[in-house]
């Protein structure tokens, strides 16, 4: 939109105004003016999306199972692209080939010391009317698991994390030449198998336990939202911190022509045969172990004793899957921006789902499709964005981002050129709202929250959060919610589209969402439907309309802000919390191994479970030699400094207005660098063994999954004990941060020159 300011400096011939300052109703990259016609356009916008509508789309959008390749999940994308084109967007299908198995065998059987065979079977409900598409359901099963047919001893490894076998270790428990049994959580699913696989397991079982998703957090399905005995987790097990997407097609764009690897040479693919099955499924299993009694911390919900194994219970499990390709299909819409319609602000959320999927996802794509349709109308009634606005509706996120990654990675040139930012989210609920992502975007997201009304509280969203963070939060976390001007956001690491905006092109990226006032325990399964979601979840919707509100806030703002709205310094002082934990982690980890080599020295050795065994030695550690901080140091040291003279510098900015040509070229110039800001912070030789990651500062574990790992390439050196590779990787994140500075600095010289 060409903001009534402008067009006033127009029709005046040139007059140049007195500044304005600032107040703090403006938002953040605006000036006074233009933000007052800004929260005009807004005010209209935040009553147009409809509670009612939302209910109904996501009935239709999750009347029938829609899976990648399915029948309904085309037949959804061209529903929603329809409807994008209803509401006035250009919008189009791009597909892609993906290589996506599913299930042609699966069998899970005990067969000593007794015998039982598992169901696999989710049971459909009378109540439920759609848990019984029995035809078009997919089977519990989780993609991207190897074929495998094998009879081994069990072993029950907790949730199947690498510290889980550290505990094995000690009681001299080892799982080589085992199939192993994992709770769900604690990790990312793809981990387990892949650790497994690592400690010579030849199998893996994953199951939900009821102490953490069933019966001991509330009354189980239909009674109540939580997962019953016979409720399976699907999911993808791909080594998504190896890279996400297609498995055949890693860094390039999954098109019909597309060079791709064989099914062998994918690396992301398990190496051992995995299934999830329900706690009815696990319990007999475990039930048949024997062996020491875990610690505390592993026991579940289930009425039995719960031990480590290995035997007297053997398990056959045999996997085996159809591996062909399927076509999946991304929504594409976009509204053309005019003054800067070269710069683009993408918001997304997937459609696809493992099942019915109205959680997950469509309680987020009916509040993006309702975003849509208010910026439509308020299109038709002359409001107009700068920059041009890209709406994604993904599919395939289910098995790997899969339609997210193939759309960057097709697109990956043209975003680093043009991308401002991208504004993802998932699943919604009732509760408060989520937001991580940049922290070059913490100051601007913190400003959208602050205008937008919690349904149960009336307040706004951030001040939800604030008091929240005040009643429960740690002591260091209540402190700073009292005292710093904005609430943090959590780091990104994977899990959702995100991924592949911020950690592969750099694109500054945020993901939003409410929830945390209701429970669920159907994630991934056949009850996650539209009963279920209308009887235990945000069943009136005000939760997606506040959900559709935020998006569309920050998308309107970052496509009509006078100087892009972000801010270095919540940037800075994040980068040196990190910096501190590094240093903190580096001395931790000295003083574990000191008193671990102290007790092997002292011959304080821990006996397997069998007195007849030679006891478990651990072999002795090297201990972390000092290593150089300091360049991480000068560099953080070095943004600091930038970043507060580049506030300073905004504030004086657009606290002047003037009709100068040459001060709007000079804005538009500072956009387009202000485009590159994230980017600095990336590298093309990516990550060390992962090269797909190129993001400094932020990356999913590679034993964590979807939890991030800060600063990843010098933490995981350091938690990997690779003290040879800690400098190195010092290096790199110094230099990130001191190009990041260097640009910030000169942008606040270019802003202070402004008249």
């Amino acid at each position: 939109m060409r903001l009534a300011v402008l067009s006033l400096l127009a029709s005046t011939g040139g007059l140049v105004f007195a500044p304005a300052p600032l107040d703090s109703t403006t938002p953040r990259g605006f000036t006074t003016e233009s933000g007052k016609v800004e929260r005009e356009w807004e005010a209209k916008f935040v009553a147009l999306p409809d509670a009612a509508r939302m209910r109904e789309a996501m009935r239709r959008l999750s009347a029938r199972p829609h899976h990648v390749g399915s029948p309904y999940d085309k037949a959804n994308a061209e529903w929603i692209r329809d409807q994008f084109r209803s509401y006035g967007w250009n919008a189009q299908i791009e597909s892609f080939d993906v290589l996506f198995p599913t299930p042609k065998e699966r069998l899970v059987e005990l067969v000593s010391p007794t015998v039982h065979k598992a169901s696999l079977q989710e049971t459909a409900l009378a109540i439920d009317p759609t848990s019984g598409q029995r035809a078009e359901q997919l089977p519990s099963y989780v993609a991207y698991s190897t074929d495998g047919d094998v009879t081994a001893p069990l072993v029950f490894v907790n949730y199947g994390v690498p510290a889980d076998y550290e505990e094995l270790d000690r009681h001299g428990i080892s799982v080589k030449g085992a199939i192993v049994i994992a709770k769900y959580g604690g990790s990312w699913r793809g981990i387990k198998p892949k650790v497994a696989a690592e400690h010579g397991a030849v199998g893996c079982l994953i199951y939900s336990d009821p102490r953490d998703d069933g019966y001991a957090a509330g009354d189980v399905f239909p009674n109540g939202p939580m997962r019953p005995p016979q409720g399976v987790q699907r999911g993808s097990v791909a080594d998504m911190p190896t890279y996400p997407g297609d498995p055949l097609t890693p860094g390039v764009g999954a098109t019909r022509n597309a060079k791709r690897l064989t099914v062998a040479q994918a690396q992301t693919i398990t190496k051992i045969p995995t299934l999830p099955i329900s706690y009815a499924d696990a319990q007999p299993l475990l039930s048949a172990l024997r062996g020491p009694v875990v610690p505390a911390g592993w026991r579940g919900g289930l009425p039995i004793t719960y031990r480590f194994g290995p035997g007297p219970a053997r398990v056959h499990l045999r996997v085996k899957s159809d591996w062909s390709l399927k076509t999946l299909n991304d929504v594409i819409a976009r509204l053309p921006g005019t003054t800067e319609a070269d710069q683009w602000v993408i918001r997304g959320n997937h459609h696809d789902a493992w099942v019915n999927g109205a959680q997950d996802p469509i309680s987020g794509l009916v509040a993006e499709l309702e975003e849509a349709r208010a910026l439509g109308k308020l299109y038709a009634e002359g409001w107009r964005p700068k920059r041009t606005i890209i709406y994604a509706a993904w599919d395939g996120e289910e098995p790997g981002l899969l339609g997210s990654t193939e759309w960057v990675e097709t697109h990956a040139d043209e975003l680093a050129q043009h991308a401002v930012a991208y504004i993802n989210s998932d699943t919604n609920a009732r509760g408060y709202l989520g937001v991580e992502g940049s922290h070059s975007l913490e100051k601007f997201i913190n400003g959208v929250s602050r205008d937008v009304e919690d349904p149960e509280t009336k307040r706004s969203a951030w001040k939800r959060n604030q008091l929240a963070t005040i009643r429960t939060g740690t002591r260091e976390a209540r402190k700073d919610a009292r005292d710093r001007e904005d609430l943090r956001i959590d780091a990104l690491g994977s899990g959702s589209d995100y991924s592949s905006f911020l950690d592969h092109v750099g694109v500054a990226a945020l993901n939003i969402g409410f929830g945390g006032e209701d429970r669920g325990g159907i994630y991934h399964s056949i009850y996650d439907d539209f009963y279920w979601f209308t009887h235990f979840s945000d069943s009136s919707y005000v939760y997606g309309k506040a959900l559709a509100q935020t998006g569309g806030t920050a998308v309107m703002r970052l496509a009509n802000a006078d100087l892009l709205p972000f801010a270095f310094t919540n940037l800075a002082e994040t980068s040196n919390g990190y910096v501190q934990q590094l240093k903190a982690l580096r001395d931790s980890l000295a003083d574990q191994i000191t008193e671990r080599n102290m007790s092997i020295d002292e011959g304080v050795f821990v006996a397997t479970s069998d007195p007849r065994d030679p006891v478990f030695a651990p072999a002795r550690q090297q201990p972390p030699p000092p290593f150089d901080f300091a360049p991480l140091d000068k560099a953080v040291a070095s943004l600091t400094q930038a970043a507060d003279a580049y506030d300073k510098a905004y504030v004086s900015a657009l606290g002047t207005s003037s009709a100068d040509p040459s001060r709007e070229a000079t804005i538009r110039s500072i956009n387009q660098r202000l485009l590159q800001a994230e980017r600095a912070l990336t590298s093309a030789e990516g990550l060390a063994g992962r090269p797909w990651y190129r993001h400094l500062l932020y990356a999913p574990g590679y034993y964590t999954g979807y939890g991030v790992k800060t600063m990843p390439g010098v933490r995981e050196a350091l938690e990997q004990h690779q003290w040879k590779d800690v400098d190195r990787e010092i290096g790199r994140v110094a230099g990130a941060l001191t190009r990041e500075g260097t640009m910030v600095g000169q942008l606040a010289e270019d802003l202070s020159r402004l008249k």
